[in-house]
């Protein structure tokens, strides 16, 4: 393998990841104050340049768009918070989470309880082969996709392409799947969710056209919407899609292992841990769902064996990408051309 797929394994392996869920549990309990304050420092600059933008129509149309692609970072840290309250993560009070995850969903176009049922259903089963599906990036084994018919293939090899993943799957899930969730739409919470969801949305952008017609759903709401939803799948991808990650088969799937191998410590800049809400300390999150984002450095500065292992740089993410069949012979992310000789290699033997 080339060293640029690499992920950095050093110390995780000295304790056993299931005995990480007791020294972690001494951080999971929110700070109200701080909770308060990281909902302001990203709801109030969102509102901001929301109103910025708009005025800025008037004056300079490049403008508008330049103040919404900013904004999309605050999307983003609005989309974080909502994920920290399904966890349970950001206030003691699990019903002001709950609304609050769900006032949040308005502005993400995400229906919150839909969004929290599968994400709890990715934590329980990722890197498990036997129940792949639902929250996750599809991914097949080697030998699963040696077995296809050539269409079948053409349909993942599409689906794994960055054009499709990062390029058009970001708009149709946020824009799109979310207006209408198959498959879990027969429970009727998860219903009245979306169709809630989606008439708050229906509301709130009829206002804007009224007040203020196309051009700010053309400049403002769509370049935010559609950057915030690319950075936000583009993280989830490199969180679970690398070289060394974790799948294995049910019957020897193992909850605790997947969390810890199985998910990236994305290393990225200060400034992209703001906006992203170190989501990419994503190793411990899936150890420890609970902990509030902005207590996840904490961990790494108190255990250095967690900030070392699974480190996984920006240069190391962007070749991920190209990874895309999981060897269960070698226990590694492969790409295409990678597998190929895989299989001319075993075929040989």
């Amino acid at each position: 393998m080339t060293d640029s797929f690499d992920v950095q394994e050093t110390q995780t392996t000295t304790r056993a990841p299931r005995d990480w869920v007791r020294i972690l549990a001494a951080y999971r309990e929110p700070r109200q104050i701080q909770s308060l304050f990281e909902l302001s420092v990203s709801i109030v600059p969102f509102v901001l340049l929301w109103a910025l933008a708009w005025w800025a129509l008037s004056y300079s149309y490049l403008l508008s768009f330049a103040l919404s692609v900013l904004n999309a970072g605050f999307l983003l840290r609005l989309f974080a918070i909502q994920h920290d309250c399904g966890h349970g993560a950001f206030f003691n009070n699990r019903t002001v989470s709950d609304w609050l995850g769900r006032a949040i969903g308005v502005f993400t176009l995400t229906p919150y309880d839909v969004w929290r049922h599968t994400h709890s259903v990715h934590h329980s089963s990722s890197g498990n082969l036997g129940k792949r599906g639902m929250g996750d990036v599809h991914t097949l084994t080697v030998d699963e996709y040696g077995e296809m018919k050539w269409f079948q293939r053409l349909k993942y090899r599409l689906y794994r392409h960055p054009i499709v993943l990062f390029g058009l799957g970001p708009g149709y899930l946020f824009l799109l799947q979310n207006r209408l969730p198959l498959g879990v739409m027969a429970n009727a919470r998860y219903w009245l969710s979306a169709m809630g969801t989606n008439m708050a949305i229906i509301v709130a952008l009829s206002a804007i056209v009224y007040f203020g017609g196309i051009m700010p759903v053309l400049l403002i709401f769509l370049p935010s919407t559609l950057l915030a939803a690319t950075a936000g799948v583009w993280l989830f991808y490199v969180q679970h899609q690398f070289e060394t990650t974790y799948w294995d088969e049910e019957e020897s799937w193992k909850l605790h292992d997947a969390a810890l191998h199985g998910s990236s410590h994305y290393v990225l800049p200060s400034v992209l841990n703001w906006f992203s809400a170190n989501i990419g300390i994503h190793h411990v999150h899936h150890l420890y769902s609970r902990i509030p984002f902005y207590r996840l450095p904490e961990v790494l500065r108190d255990h250095a064996e967690l900030a070392d292992g699974n480190q996984l740089t920006i240069r190391q993410s962007l070749a991920s990408a190209r990874l895309h069949l999981w060897d269960e012979k070698t226990k590694r992310l492969l790409s295409f051309a990678q597998a190929r000789m895989a299989r001319r290699a075993n075929t040989a033997t």
